[in-house]
């Protein structure tokens, strides 16, 4: 797995490719969780290069969401790929996160 950000006055995007899984969640976790200690609160998750996403990362999306909505912030995704889109759907979380179909549109829902 491999993340990069892109820092925007408003927003930062997360660029995820790659699998995340229970080998890779932790490091996910931490690079999301350290986004938000810098007081970046607005996250667009760029999911078009994820291979593979499990429920350990669905559990750091769904943990990082409740923790940036309490400040006052929002996570959505944008262009997941076809198996990160059916996982999220599957569990049944498709409600929970706002999905844009390209980064630009994500960019400018906030």
């Amino acid at each position: 797995m491999e993340i990069t950000t892109q820092e925007y006055k408003r927003l930062t995007v997360v660029t995820v490719t790659g699998r995340v899984d229970s080998a890779t969640s932790g490091d996910f976790e931490s690079a999301l969780h350290g986004l938000i200690e810098k007081g970046r609160f607005n996250l667009v998750l760029d999911m078009a290069g994820v291979e593979f996403l499990s429920s350990s990362g669905l559990r750091v999306m769904v943990s990082v969401l409740k923790t940036v909505r309490q400040a006052g912030g929002e996570l959505c995704t944008a262009q997941p790929a076809a198996q990160a889109s059916d996982a999220i759907a599957i569990a049944g979380l498709d409600a929970l996160f706002r999905t844009y179909p390209s980064r630009e549109a994500a960019i400018a829902s906030f």
